[in-house]
């Protein structure tokens, strides 16, 4: 049955509002932290920058997806975004929306860490999840047990992980989640197995010239190997 949800996050991030401005309303700044969305004009609802911006998609029977960002300087070259998704999930309500609050604490943790350490700089997203389409909860232990990261893992463990044998450090350690930073990216894994989904992995690549299908191949295989 069809059900409207609300989630509300307020998070201070590094940076001045025009840093979170782009970062939350350009195709370049959310391949930075999100992943590329190229936004119909019409669909912008709301453009204050860099204080306020609301975007929302409709569909048929009143069925909508709306993202509203309010954006405040704080002192200390800091900034205070307060984020509001909202919409209307058609079915499987509480896992849904259980898993989307979920996965904007992460994603809004990987803004704050694009913003401290990359703020700027472009990036190549890449995404590799396992073509074969693990939805077990034996493929995010996988993917743990290839980074090393055991019971005892916290932020700011190093791990050496993926085809190339990177050295990073952990940022984020949650059940369903790791979120790894490296000299030049920010490396995403998602356990989605809790809500019936597939394993998988997201980078932002913050070095020039990288070779995105190239890079995206080899994750994708590395995935599928662990």
């Amino acid at each position: 049955m069809a059900r409207e949800f609300e989630i509300r996050r307020e998070v201070e991030l590094p940076g001045t509002p025009d840093d979170v401005w782009h970062a939350v309303s350009t195709e370049e700044g959310l391949a930075a932290w999100l992943f590329p969305i190229e936004t119909d004009p019409s669909q912008v609802k709301v453009s204050e920058p860099p204080h306020r911006l609301v975007v929302r998609v409709e569909g048929p029977d009143g069925w909508f997806n709306q993202v509203e960002d309010v954006i405040e300087a704080r002192s200390g070259s800091t900034t205070v975004l307060r984020y509001v998704h909202s919409g209307i999930f058609e079915d499987d309500w509480e896992n849904q929306y259980d898993a989307a609050g979920q996965h904007t604490d992460f994603y809004l943790h990987t803004l704050g860490q694009y913003l401290g350490h990359f703020k700027g700089r472009p990036a190549t997203y890449i995404g590799g999840e396992d073509p074969e389409g693990i939805t077990g909860a034996s493929g995010f232990a996988a993917v743990k047990r290839a980074l090393g990261v055991g019971d005892a893992a916290a932020a700011g463990d190093r791990v050496r992980f993926g085809p190339d044998e990177l050295e990073g450090e952990l940022t984020y350690v949650h059940p369903h989640f790791l979120g790894v930073r490296t000299a030049d990216g920010l490396y995403c894994f998602f356990g989605r197995d809790a809500w019936g989904m597939q394993t998988g992995m997201t980078a932002h690549l913050f070095a020039d010239g990288v070779d995105r299908e190239a890079t995206e191949r080899a994750w994708s295989e590395w995935m599928k190997g662990v």
